[in-house]
């Protein structure tokens, strides 16, 4: 493993959080990049490739041409396929890269996938614990596992601001699964209550309500930003709190206000998809609201 602006860093799925973080480490100067998404072989990767040629990272025709002599596996895919990611690169990994595993699931997730890659890599439990925009790769993580101090120093080196959470995979995972029952759950809730009182007419009494309960934070901004964050990214955040789900019964509880959100979740990001939704995003709380409101009522 060399450090410096030398690592080779090779992307397991390129979606927000993979392109986010690729492109703030070439322009730190990180050259040697190759990527990889399922969805680079069909219609709807266009995107997703023109990203990566945009930002000077190499396209992957395969997992083994992606993780070739990689020093850094970085796996970005859904909640739902992270076990399979790392199953498509483990034959083909050579020297003990790093993989980070920086997929939104369960610690008993990130345990049996650290089992399957086996010896083939030095496995690292990562969550990301923040929004990966604006400060893409600088963006806060907490890592952990065996490996995850050895690599405190490399990640250092490359900006990324890493904080170890224990010495045991997952470690790092029951952290961001957990904290995302309250923060995924506050955002189902904004849609229950928001929506209700658009439609009751007393949006601004609800809103100055809480206020008045909660006065450090502001309602008004936080019901724009959380109906956004739904509509944009519902059925990914659905996934992860099914991983949520899963944390919890590791644990021993039942997750019942966990499931009702992955519903809440999911169903907006069907409303999401829809344009007359999208064209509110930007438009204030208000807009968004009434968008999200009509087509709720559409779906019943």
């Amino acid at each position: 493993m060399t450090l410096g602006n030398t690592p080779r860093v090779a992307f397991i799925g390129f979606g927000e959080a993979g392109q986010a973080i690729a492109a703030g480490l070439r322009e730190d100067g990180i050259e040697r990049i190759a990527a990889l998404d399922i969805l680079f072989a069909q219609r709807e990767g266009e995107k997703l490739r023109a990203a990566g040629q945009t930002m000077g990272v190499r396209l992957a025709s395969s997992a083994a041409d992606a993780v070739r002599d990689a020093d850094l596996v970085i796996a970005a895919v859904t909640a739902a396929s992270s076990l399979e990611a790392a199953r498509s690169a483990a034959p083909h990994l050579s020297n003990r890269p790093y993989y980070l595993d920086i997929n939104s699931v369960s610690p008993g997730r990130k345990q049996a996938t650290a089992r399957l890659l086996g010896g083939a890599a030095r496995y690292v439990d990562v969550a990301v614990v923040a929004a990966i925009h604006p400060a893409r790769h600088r963006t806060p993580i907490l890592t952990a596992g065996p490996h995850a101090q050895a690599i405190a120093p490399l990640l250092a080196e490359l900006g990324m601001t890493a904080t170890v959470a224990g010495p045991e995979i997952g470690a790092a995972a029951a952290i961001k699964m957990i904290r995302s029952v309250m923060i995924k759950g506050i955002e189902a809730l904004t849609f229950e209550c928001f929506v209700a009182a658009g439609r009751a007419g007393i949006l601004d009494e609800v809103t100055a309500s809480l206020n008045n309960n909660y006065p450090g934070l502001d309602w008004a901004r936080m019901t724009q930003y959380n109906l956004e964050r739904m509509a944009s990214h519902g059925e990914r955040r659905a996934a992860e709190m099914e991983e949520s789900a899963a944390t919890l019964r590791e644990l021993g509880l039942d997750p019942l206000m966990v499931e009702a959100t992955v519903s809440r979740q999911r169903e907006m990001g069907a409303i999401g998809r829809q344009h007359n939704v999208r064209a509110t995003l930007t438009q204030g709380r208000e807009a968004i609201v009434d968008a999200v409101s009509a087509a709720a009522k559409e779906r019943k």
